[in-house]
């Protein structure tokens, strides 16, 4: 992404990370953002933590066509066609990177009570350094990343509508990522990670 200058590129140990606030106009997103609100298959699914099983706190939907199951936080989904919206978006993000992504995993966030707690996107069908591709749609909400061994290295951020932001190198397996819980968030909003399974 040579040709764009990103709006925030900290120095991060051991991994590399850009944000583009205004990456997409606000046409654009707006017609994505009410396009993926209608037509995505949004489903909630069940997750186990410590023996017991919960509702994830966000909806998702998974989306490739060359895939026939991804696996991640303990959970196998099975991938559903791509639209037109999201080729669009692929074929766009593709261009501008630089790199090949079969997948896109939506997560839908209905209000600030839905999150998504510290991971990491480590899965080893992800590869050695993954790329991720990470579109925001909708409401803003706050994004905390921090070392998984230097104390004092947490930042948080805010992603704003029709942004873009950009996990490279060693990120995932040295840092961890969240989308916590909120009480500013009233209208939904909608995240696109895309990626590439090995």
């Amino acid at each position: 992404m040579s040709q764009l200058t990103p709006d925030w590129k900290p120095e991060l140990p051991g991994a590399k990370l850009r944000y583009y606030q205004t990456f997409l106009s606000v046409d654009r997103a707006n017609y994505y953002y009410k396009n993926f609100l209608e037509t995505i298959p949004w489903q909630q699914e069940d997750v186990k933590v410590f023996g017991k099983v919960y509702a994830q706190p966000r909806l998702t939907s998974l989306h490739s066509d060359s895939l026939s199951s991804y696996t991640y936080s303990g959970l196998t989904l099975q991938p559903n066609p791509m639209t037109k919206a999201l080729f669009e978006l692929l074929n766009l993000i593709q261009t501008v990177c630089h790199h090949d992504f079969n997948c896109v995993l939506l997560n839908l966030y209905r209000n600030g009570s839905d999150s998504n707690g510290w991971h990491a996107d480590n899965e080893k069908e992800l590869g050695k350094y993954p790329k991720i591709a990470s579109f925001s749609f909708g409401a803003a909400r706050f994004f905390h990343f921090k070392h998984r061994k230097i104390e004092e290295q947490r930042y948080k951020m805010e992603l704003h509508h029709g942004s873009l932001l950009l996990m490279e190198g060693e990120m995932q397996k040295h840092w961890l990522h969240q989308v916590p819980k909120t009480k500013r968030q009233s209208e939904p909003r909608i995240n696109l990670t895309f990626r590439k399974i090995i």
